[in-house]
């Protein structure tokens, strides 16, 4: 187990593993058999349930909140795609690599298990390097999550923002992913925007997998991507984890690669004039060696820090002692309640501390760090 405890009188911390791609036969959870895990929760929701106020038993939670897997995407990588995006001679070719970026963000949890769902206010923040990395949770009901990150050597910043909307449909979950996601290279002056795809999970079989569009578009270099995720029918495995799509120019149209591959092996683009192929994301090299977290300051970690606020739950979980996780975790949960109820009393709405948020029907939420950069952070990533 490479578990990560520490604290002092104040705040306790645990860390633990990233789930990799190719399973998680080296991790330091593993949940208990998940076909009676299935029965015991089918009984409480019925087809066509919205499932975004719906609290898992921990029996069905990796030791982790959706701060952090969320976060995860970010700064857990092997192959730094971030700085090919930004050290590419043209604009084409900085194109090209920030569609492969965004395909290596696409990651799906381990089948059977979710995190935790965050609490308001909940933050996580995390340094790889010169990457700084800083989530909030800026809404709980719809679940919303924020992330800012800034890498100062690069010049470059990225803001997302998140708004999983899942629903039941008898043999399966479908997670809608709203909110923008934008990725500024300063020291080129472009911005691409893009968008998440579905996430889909099937019981029978059981997998996971994305689905739906994706648009990647830069306004100051005029190109733009359409990528489609497709999963396979009810029982083939063709299709399964597989992406298509094109990179063209905005203004005529033209198509300039072709785009396929799938998201958890190979991706390439043909070139349109020559025929020619090039692999743009390799799965294994993004994934390879990827690092638990380590605190390198806990005097410096907030109270409201994930791997705080999970810490007696994730530890409860990581001995199997359910009884005593499902005590924490409804401990964490009422504690919630019982903010909101103190709000609501006093007349209070509740505020972002590092985001200023907003909403429309037409554009879903939006957030906006208030910090110009962030700053290095008290848990940190080992290079």
């Amino acid at each position: 187990m490479n578990l990560v405890s520490e604290g002092n009188d104040d705040i306790k911390v645990v860390l633990t593993k990233p789930f990799l791609l190719y399973g998680d036969a080296d991790a330091d959870y593993k949940a208990p058999n998940f076909v009676q895990r299935l029965f015991s929760l089918f009984r409480n929701v019925r087809p066509g349930s919205d499932l975004t106020n719906f609290q898992l038993p921990p029996q069905f939670n990796i030791p982790k909140s959706q701060l952090q897997f969320f976060g995860e995407s970010a700064y857990l990588f092997g192959k730094d795609l971030l700085h090919q995006c930004n050290n590419a001679g043209s604009s084409l070719e900085r194109f090209i690599s920030v569609v492969a970026w965004s395909i290596s963000t696409t990651r799906a949890p381990a089948f059977g298990v979710a995190p935790y769902n965050p609490v308001l206010g909940e933050t996580h923040h995390v340094s790889r390097g010169s990457l700084n990395v800083l989530l909030e949770q800026v809404s709980h009901h719809p679940p919303v999550s924020a992330l800012h990150a800034t890498d100062e050597k690069e010049n470059i910043e990225f803001i997302w923002c998140q708004h999983p909307v899942p629903k039941f449909h008898g043999t399966r979950v479908e997670a809608e992913v709203l909110g923008k996601r934008q990725l500024k290279l300063l020291n080129h002056g472009e911005t691409y925007m893009m968008n998440s795809p579905k996430l889909i999970v099937k019981f029978l079989p059981p997998r996971i997998d994305w689905i739906g569009d994706v648009n990647i578009c830069c306004q100051e270099t005029g190109l733009e991507a359409e990528l489609c995720y497709i999963t396979s029918s009810i029982f083939g495995s063709r299709g399964l984890h597989s992406v298509k799509g094109k990179i063209y120019q905005s203004s005529s149209m033209k198509t300039l690669y072709e785009v396929e591959g799938h998201w958890n092996s190979t991706v390439k683009v043909k070139d349109i004039n020559n025929g020619e192929e090039t692999i743009i994301y390799d799965a294994k090299e993004v994934f390879s060696e990827l690092k638990t977290p380590v605190v390198e300051n806990l005097q410096r970690i907030w109270p409201t820090e994930s791997a705080a606020v999970w810490n007696e739950v994730s530890n409860s979980i990581l001995s199997k002692n359910w009884s005593k996780a499902r005590d924490e975790k409804s401990s964490v949960e009422d504690n919630q309640r019982k903010l909101a109820k103190e709000r609501n009393s006093k007349g209070e709405t509740w505020v972002p501390k590092l985001f200023t948020v907003s909403y429309s029907k037409e554009d879903d939420w939006e957030c906006s760090p208030i910090q110009e950069r962030v700053p290095p952070a008290p848990i940190v990533v080992p290079i």
